[in-house]
């Protein structure tokens, strides 16, 4: 994805750069654990919306605890990709 964030839990949470889209702008972001058949469990989707448009592996639990971690870091996450622009 890009730029990383964070390590909590063994999940690793990265984002893109800010993009155009249309008259707004958005960041794309990316939650990743190992799995315990060789791959990753991922839950990726984009900001402002702080909404998952695909994931693989993560309860429905799990998804409402990230969204609430995205949500209280989303304003961090846009601080460091406007410094990274």
């Amino acid at each position: 994805m890009g730029i990383y964030y964070s390590t909590v839990d063994g999940i690793v949470l990265t984002f893109s750069k800010i993009r155009k889209n249309g008259i707004f702008d958005e960041i794309d972001f990316r939650f990743e654990r190992p799995n315990d058949k060789g791959g990753f469990d991922f839950a990726e989707g984009k900001l402002p919306n702080n909404t998952f448009n695909k994931s693989y592996g993560f309860s429905e639990d799990e998804l409402l605890d990230l969204e609430k971690y995205l949500k209280n870091n989303a304003f961090l996450i846009w601080e460091i990709a406007r410094e990274t622009a």
